[in-house]
């Protein structure tokens, strides 16, 4: 008989110790391949959407929370910054590049968000149907909003005042669709564009701080700027001239996402710390359950040496158990784990702030493919020693 299908039917026969080992395998290695998985996907989320943008413009306030408003679309604004101010930031020798953003209103939770066309352009938004908005009240939708309004080409609708889903709905003046976009895997996806003045349309009359002012051009607001660097001594000049010298705040995108991240990266290590705990307590379980199998199993191996067994085999016998029980809890705790990301992901799929993905493969998780074989024959190792060392005389004299 083939000695992996021996090693089967042994643990087979002891299924309460198999059952044990096989889920605490699968439960560490599933928790870290979860891990892995939105670990790497928020990371990569995060600074695709940042990808091109050095710096950001905005009122006084929190940096991060700066951030998260006007790269990621997943907070409220600091406040509101004059548009002359902004001009005079945007037209500044070190900059390369300003895109400016008007934070507005949102329709069934999906932000539309005043800007202009290099907005599109600079994530790589190409248009699916229709065409980009050029009108005031005209606007482009990306593909998550689509999907899931049920919004079309010469559609028309009312914003609903403020960055959430809410019944103050602005019945003065109507959005009319003229496109919509192709997936990018970029924030576009889940934004609906138009232009500034589209904005200052729906907000005219309205006397709110935390909104747009219209009264006069002088006093015209928008939220944000976008910065790209002209030179890398725009990196250390326009921070400090904007913080120390104008009204409004400058926040770099990578610190505060690397900042982000390690605050995240401090959960998730602790996580995955606890879950290696779980596969050395596994492989421990493995360890034990074999030794003391062996002790039941010691007659029946000293027979198959004396019916012509090698102690190669018998070694071989025992280091496939441990094979078998560590390769299987690893291959069904990664699908596990992929699984797990796809139900996190249906469980939020409402959300608009960020979509994940249980599909996926990553690199990483070869390493725990490769590691899997180790560590059973790690546990393994003991026993298939014991089994091979066996003494058969005096086995089967005790017996």
């Amino acid at each position: 008989m083939n000695l992996f299908i021996l090693s089967w039917h042994y643990l087979k026969a002891k299924k309460l110790n198999t059952i044990l080992s096989l889920l605490l395998t699968v439960f560490g290695v599933g928790t870290i391949t979860l891990l892995m998985l939105l670990s790497k996907q928020l990371d990569d989320k995060l600074s695709k959407d940042a990808e091109g943008i050095d710096l950001v413009v905005g009122a006084k306030g929190s940096p991060i929370q700066m951030i998260l408003c006007n790269i990621f679309q997943i907070d409220n604004p600091t406040g509101n910054i004059k548009l002359k101010d902004a001009n005079i930031i945007m037209h500044n020798r070190m900059v390369k590049k300003a895109i400016p953003l008007a934070l507005g209103d949102n329709y069934e939770g999906y932000r539309i968000v005043g800007t202009n066309h290099e907005y599109a352009k600079h994530f790589n938004a190409e248009i699916n149907k229709g065409k980009l908005w050029t009108n005031v009240m005209e606007a482009t939708i990306g593909v998550d909003v689509a999907e899931r309004t049920g919004l079309k080409i010469g559609d028309v609708f009312s914003s609903v005042h403020g960055l959430s889903a809410g019944d103050d709905v602005h019945e003065n003046a109507k959005y009319k669709i003229t496109g919509i976009f192709k997936p990018s895997g970029s924030v576009v996806d889940r934004l609906i564009l138009t232009n500034i003045e589209s904005i200052w349309e729906v907000h005219e009359g309205h006397k709110m701080l935390d909104r747009l002012d219209t009264s006069s051009n002088n006093n015209k607001e928008i939220t944000s700027l976008l910065i790209q660097y002209k030179n890398p001594m725009a990196a250390i000049n326009l921070p400090r001239f904007i913080n120390s010298q104008t009204n409004m705040q400058a926040a770099s995108p990578a610190f505060e996402i690397v900042k982000l991240l390690s605050n995240i990266g401090v959960g998730l290590e602790a996580l995955q710390i606890f879950a290696v705990l779980v596969i050395f307590i596994a492989a421990l379980s493995i360890f034990i359950a074999l030794f003391n199998a062996l002790k039941e199993r010691r007659y029946d191996l000293a027979i198959m040496r004396m019916l012509g067994a090698s102690k190669n085999k018998l070694f071989i016998l025992i280091i496939s158990e441990g094979l078998i029980l560590v390769i299987l809890g690893t291959l069904i705790g990664m699908i596990f784990g992929h699984l797990a990301l796809q139900f996190i992901q249906q469980a939020v799929q409402k959300s608009q702030h960020i979509r994940l993905d249980g599909v996926p493969f990553i690199k990483n998780e070869l390493y725990i493919l490769l590691a899997a074989p180790l560590l059973g024959f790690i546990a393994a190792i003991l026993p298939a020693l014991t089994a091979y060392r066996i003494d058969i005389s005096k086995t089967l004299s005790k017996e």
